[in-house]
C-alpha cells in the first residue's frame, strides 16, 4: 500500500483560519496527500465562527487560550503543545500563515525535528520590529525557517529576496484571503445570529453613508487608539453618517471605545462578526477604517477604500495602487482623511476603482499544486 505524504496545517486565530481554510480545502481535495489541520485556539470564539463556516474539523484542538496571557507564557505553551503533536504525527511538511505566536512557534517547532516549513502569506515587512508588534519579528523568523515561501504580491517576494531568500523557494501566488472572500461573498450567512441585527442596523441607517470601523492593534493601545475614537466622534457628529463597529474583545478596547462613542445614537458597536456577516459589512459600508491588516486586502477587492490607522503597513501595495490610505494615529489626520472621502466624489471615485494588487482568488490551488509537486516528485 503506498503512504501519502502528510501535510499538517497549524493556526490559531480568526485571521490564519479565513486564509488558511481554502488552501485546507484545496489541500484536502488532493487524492495523492493526507491532510491533517491543528488549531491551537489562540482565539478561541472567533477562530470557532470560521472552522464551522468553513466546515473544518481539526484533528488536533491544543485549546491554549487564557484569560490576559502574556506573549512568553503563550509562546512557551505553544511550542510545547504543538511539538508533542509534531512527535505524534510526523508529517513530511507543515504549513503556516502569516505572522501570529502559533505561526511563528508552529515552524519553530517544525524546525526543531526538521521538517519544511511552507508559509503562507510570505514576506510582508514593515521593516519596524515594533510596528506592527510582535508580528514583524514573528514573519522574519518564519521567513529564516521556511523552504517554501508563498508572497503574496511582487513587492513581498522582493523583500524575501534582498533578505537572500533563494529565488526557487519564492513562489508569487496572491493572497488567500481573495480566495476566502470570494468563496464567503457567494454563500449566504441564514444561520448566523448577528444577521438580524446587521440588517436592523442596514435599516436604521439607511439614507446615511455607512463607515465600517476595525480597531484593536497591540502597539495603538493608549494614546493611539484614544486618538482613534476621539476621530470616530469627530466623525460621527455629521448627519449624513452612521458607524458600524464590531468591537474586539480586547477589554482595554472596549472601554476606550465605549468611553468615546458610547452615547452616540449613529454609532453601532457590536460583537466580532463572523466571517460571512464581516464580507456583509464590506459590501454594504461606503469605506472602511481600521488599524487591521487583512483589511486592507480584503475591502479593496470588493471596491471599498481603506483607511489604515497605523504609523507603518506591511501592505504597502494597496498604498502604493491607491486602494488604501496611510493615515496614522493622529486624530486630526483622520479626521481630514475621512471627510474627503466623504465630500471629494472623485477622490473617493479614484480609490474605489484603483486596482486591487492582492490576488484574484486562484492563490490556494496554486499553493496546493506547489506542495503536492513538491512531495510526489
Amino acid at each position: 500500500m503506498t503512504i501519502k505524504p502528510k501535510i499538517l496545517t497549524i493556526f490559531g486565530t480568526r485571521p490564519e483560519a479565513i486564509k488558511l481554510f481554502p488552501v485546507v480545502q484545496a489541500l484536502s481535495a488532493r487524492a495523492n496527500l493526507e491532510t491533517l489541520t491543528c488549531v491551537t485556539a489562540q482565539h478561541r470564539e472567533m477562530l470557532d465562527q470560521v472552522l464551522q463556516i468553513a466546515d473544518i474539523r481539526p484533528d488536533f484542538d491544543l485549546d491554549l487560550m487564557k484569560a490576559n496571557q502574556s506573549l512568553d507564557d503563550l509562546t512557551g505553551r505553544l511550542l510545547s503543545g504543538i511539538g508533542k503533536t509534531l512527535d505524534e504525527t510526523k508529517p513530511q511538511r507543515v504549513v503556516v500563515q502569516g505572522d501570529t505566536a502559533t505561526a511563528m512557534c508552529g515552524a519553530l517547532a517544525a524546525y526543531y525535528r526538521q521538517i519544511p516549513v511552507s508559509h503562507v502569506e510570505a514576506g510582508l515587512r514593515s521593516y519596524n520590529i515594533y510596528h506592527p508588534w510582535p508580528e514583524e519579528v514573528n514573519r522574519k523568523i518564519i521567513g529564516t525557517i521556511a523552504d517554501q515561501h508563498f508572497a503574496p504580491t511582487e513587492t513581498s517576494a522582493a523583500a524575501l529576496k534582498k533578505e537572500n531568500i533563494p529565488a526557487e523557494q519564492i513562489y508569487v501566488t496572491g493572497n488567500t484571503v481573495i480566495d476566502a472572500l470570494l468563496i464567503t461573498a457567494n454563500k449566504t450567512s441564514d444561520t448566523s445570529s448577528l444577521d438580524l441585527i446587521l440588517s436592523e442596523l442596514y435599516k436604521k441607517f439607511s439614507g446615511r453613508r455607512i463607515i465600517g470601523v476595525t480597531s484593536h492593534r497591540r502597539e495603538n493601545l493608549g494614546d493611539g487608539l484614544t486618538n482613534i475614537a476621539s476621530a470616530l466622534r469627530s466623525i460621527a457628529e455629521r448627519d449624513d453618517v452612521a458607524l458600524i463597529f464590531p468591537v474586539h474583545l480586547n477589554p482595554k478596547v472596549r472601554t476606550i471605545m465605549q468611553d468615546a462613542l458610547g452615547d452616540l445614537d449613529n454609532v453601532a458597536m457590536i460583537e466580532p462578526l463572523d466571517y460571512p456577516n464581516f464580507v456583509s459589512l464590506l459590501n454594504h459600508c461606503s469605506f472602511m477604517m481600521t488599524d487591521s491588516g487583512g483589511v486592507q486586502e480584503e475591502a479593496p477587492a470588493l471596491g471599498k477604500p481603506v483607511l489604515v490607522m497605523r504609523d507603518t503597513t506591511e501592505r504597502p501595495e494597496g498604498v502604493e495602487a491607491g486602494t488604501a490610505k496611510l493615515v496614522g494615529t493622529d486624530r486630526d489626520v483622520i479626521l481630514a482623511e475621512a471627510t474627503r472621502l466623504l465630500d471629494n466624489e472623485a477622490h473617493y471615485l479614484a480609490m474605489a476603482r484603483a486596482h486591487n494588487p492582492f490576488g484574484d482568488g486562484t492563490a490556494s490551488r496554486q499553493i496546493a499544486d506547489i506542495i503536492e509537486n513538491s512531495l510526489i516528485a
